[in-house]
């Protein structure tokens, strides 16, 4: 059952108009995506009767389509097993240093707590392995338990903080699945604890009591109905799938329609943002996206050098992939390649790029990608010299991926939008208290609603400043922050 398309914000209905409750409960959560589950599992540990609504069926949340990176740290048994040193500062610093918009609050509770919660997390029933992977990956392909999954080893943030991986992979080999063992995991522990997760039940609006949230209405196939609960939390996903909601405010998104992929499910309509606002909540960074079409692995590929339709490199080009990508999507007319000679020459392995064409001289292959005269030449001029000194003054790739490219003939990716395969989600959501309580524009609470997960802003809030494992591991934490509260104020 889906729920409302569009940008439409659904009216609350007042609890006058309830002329019978299906349910009474003291907590309902809408959606059983990571968010959601760890919410639930939460508010039962506190004491609290606790239902769960989901849209679709068992494991269609878009958690369960993850690799399972958690971004965690601050000294987890991987960490130290590894060799790793890592403190809760360090971790903040960092995630402070990537996402200089967030309340430093939230920040700070999540690197405060992130051995607790990696603990929390091993508690469902499977362990990270402790090992480590030190190639770059946008996932590593076997079942390592630890690698590098953001910006830390780019040299301009490594001159602030000192580099440590802190992306925590669930053992499931490959780029999906690893997420939704957790979750199955954790639906099974609802399970035994007494907690009725209610599948293809779609949460239409909130019920208010004067200014507070008191309910959720609801429909399947069979029917409608209203739950009365003394906390509604909401965890309903982001707005990837909903076109209105995109052309409205991250447009940047709809470059997935015409070759790439929205990662999301069917249920990421944004219905749950907008059920918030219609309480008086507000959303932020709804315009910030997550967008990604990495050309690692292999690693190699970051010897060449990426620049826009003027011949001019954007960015260090080991960047973490949804960093590049953000700053590609900047370009005039969005137009980039990666450029590699023959010593350089790999094909990446994700194959998002086409091959443009190989040149004999960089005066050809400027004139066959309409770059100015000159311009190429010019860039590689100068960038041939630098790495030939292992350095980088312009961007400062790090020295491990510098080589001169002057071996021709030379290759060209195309990683423009369109050509080259995207895949994204959306970044905004509702703006939430550290313990997930739905916020007013003048910075009240909105009492009886939380929110986390996709549908709530909390560290990941651009695709710059975004690691692998920062969704999984804040829906996580927060959901258990939002469950926990919830169920002590109902």
């Amino acid at each position: 059952m889906g729920g409302l398309v569009g940008v439409e914000i659904p009216d609350p209905v007042s609890v006058e108009a309830v002329s019978t409750w299906s349910d009474e409960v003291d907590v309902v959560v809408i959606g059983a995506g990571m968010a959601g589950v760890s919410a639930a599992l939460e508010a039962r540990s506190a004491g609290a009767n606790v239902l769960v609504l989901d849209a679709g069926g068992r494991l269609t949340c878009t958690s369960a389509m993850a690799g399972g990176h958690f971004y965690l740290g601050g000294g987890t048994e991987v960490q130290q097993a590894t060799g790793w040193d890592d403190s809760p500062e360090a971790m903040a610093d960092y995630l402070a240093l990537m996402s200089p918009e967030c309340d430093p609050a939230k920040i700070r509770a999540y690197a405060d707590d992130s051995v607790e919660h990696f603990r929390w997390l091993e508690s469902l029933g499977f362990e990270f392995n402790r090992s480590f992977y030190p190639h770059k990956a946008v996932v590593q392909p076997g079942t390592e338990g630890l690698s590098f999954t953001g910006n830390e080893k780019c040299l301009d943030v490594a001159d602030v903080v000192k580099p440590v991986p802190r992306g925590h992979k669930v053992p499931v080999p490959g780029d999906t699945g690893g997420a939704g063992l957790v979750v199955g995991l954790a639906l099974d522990e609802l399970a035994e604890r007494g907690v009725e997760v209610r599948w293809e039940t779609a949460a239409t609006a909130l019920v208010l009591d004067g200014d507070r949230v008191a309910g959720v209405t609801w429909k399947d196939l069979d029917g409608a109905g209203a739950i009365k609960a003394g906390a509604v939390v909401i965890a309903a996903g982001g707005f990837v799938l909903n076109r209105e909601m995109l052309e409205t405010h991250a447009p940047d998104l709809l470059a997935v329609e015409s070759n790439g992929m929205a990662l999301g499910n069917t249920y990421d309509d944004g219905l749950g943002i907008r059920m918030g606002q219609s309480v008086g909540g507000v959303a932020d960074h709804l315009g910030e996206v997550f967008l990604t079409g990495p050309f690692y692995p292999p690693g190699e590929a970051l010897r060449g050098i990426v620049v826009n339709k003027l011949g001019e490199r954007f960015v260090n080009e080991d960047s973490y992939h949804s960093r590049t990508s953000a700053f590609v999507f900047e370009q005039p007319d969005r137009v980039a390649y990666l450029i590699l000679d023959e010593a350089t020459m790999v094909q990446p392995s994700y194959r998002f790029q086409p091959l443009v064409d190989g040149w004999d001289t960089v005066e050809e292959m400027e004139r066959a990608l309409g770059i100015p005269e000159g311009a190429l030449v010019d860039t590689l001029n100068s960038y041939n010299e630098n790495a030939a000194r292992g350095e980088d003054p312009d961007f400062r790739k790090a020295p491990e991926h510098l080589t001169p490219l002057d071996h021709g003939p030379w290759g060209a990716y195309d990683l423009t939008p369109g050509k080259c395969f995207y895949a994204g989600f959306s970044c905004g959501g509702l703006r939430v208290t550290v313990d997930g309580q739905l916020l007013r524009e003048d910075g009240t609470a909105v009492p009886g609603a939380y929110a986390a997960g996709a549908c709530a802003s909390n560290i990941a809030v651009d695709g710059k400043g975004y690691a692998s494992g920062i969704q999984l591991g804040e829906a996580s934490y927060f959901g258990r922050r939002a469950g926990r509260t919830a169920a002590q104020q109902a």
